[in-house]
């Protein structure tokens, strides 16, 4: 398979689940209005979701930096690496972001901001001591694609959609505890039917949450195999990033100023959980990254 024909495809699944997650919203929505006999919570819940997530989405890049303790850096103080960026971003026909670093050894880079034109893309100082030319072009393509795929917006929708599932599910166990028991008392007329959507919805809102994350883990893994791809045509060099992430993979040092929150971001798990050793299907499911050895065979199984 070609790399165009890896990103035609990995787009494609993209879009397919979140057909699936929007599709499996309405029916979360459906089955709680109809149990609760009130569409209300359904939209308060969306427009809630909607205002949080974009609030974060406007300040996101702000509140990440301070969070990983990045510094900006100077054309003068990296004269090479914005020479590497510059380039690339010419090739991508992207405009300059701003380059941060982390002072940290563990080799990591990620790129925030919420469109090209407020782009940060963020190295620790140990990948550009560890890496070579050739690989570090292959990381800055990497993150230059998910600048240019616009991932930080897909991963804001994403983040809604997750928000409406889980203030959903929340909010109707609550109903369930406080208010349903005494309702389905008083309302005989339709009781069993009543019973039933009840039971169905009681279980959506335990199940729901669940489906709601790994849903958002499938799309961030498509979204890193496609910026994988995008990256190995930018650069025309696929081996150049298919050795840089078996190097991030191979250091054992784990990234300190990383958490949870922010692990997503970056280009491999900062907290060395994949060691590049194949993983189970299972375990795969609630990864962010896909597993750096498919990535890397993934790779080197591409044709230009």
């Amino acid at each position: 398979m070609t790399l165009y024909q890896h990103s035609d495809a990995n787009k494609r699944k993209t879009w397919f689940l979140m057909t699936i997650f929007f599709v499996f919203i309405i029916l979360v929505g459906y089955v709680f209005a109809v149990a609760q006999n009130d569409s209300t919570i359904l939209y308060v819940a969306v427009i809630f979701s909607i205002v949080s997530s974009f609030v974060s989405y406007w300040y996101s890049d702000k509140i990440v930096l301070a969070m990983s303790s990045a510094h900006e850096i100077s054309h003068d103080s990296h004269r090479e690496l914005f020479h590497l960026v510059e380039n690339l971003c010419i090739t991508a026909g992207l405009p300059m972001p701003k380059i941060y670093i982390i002072e940290d050894t563990a080799p990591n880079a990620f790129a925030t901001g919420r469109d090209p034109e407020h782009a940060v893309i963020v190295f620790t100082s140990g990948i550009l001591q560890k890496l070579e030319k050739a690989e570090l072009e292959g990381v800055i393509a990497h993150e230059l694609c998910h600048i240019g795929n616009r991932d930080i917006l897909l991963s804001t929708i994403v983040t809604v959609l997750v928000g409406v599932v889980v203030l959903l599910a929340d909010w109707f166990r609550r109903w369930s505890i406080f208010g349903g028991g005494r309702r389905s008392n008083n309302d005989r007329e339709g009781g069993q039917l009543q019973l039933i959507i009840t039971i169905v919805a009681i279980a959506f809102s335990i199940l729901a949450p669940l489906f709601a994350y790994l849903m958002q883990f499938a799309i961030s893994r498509k979204r890193e195999l496609l910026a994988d791809v995008s990256g190995a045509l930018l650069t025309r060099y696929p081996e150049g990033l298919a050795r840089a992430l078996e190097k991030i993979s191979q250091d054992h040092e784990p990234l300190e100023a990383a958490n949870r929150a922010t692990a997503h971001l970056y280009i491999a798990s900062p907290f060395k959980a994949d060691t590049g050793q194949k993983v189970s299907w299972a375990a795969k499911m609630f990864m962010t990254h896909p597993p750096i050895a498919e990535r890397v065979k993934a790779l080197r199984d591409m044709s230009l």
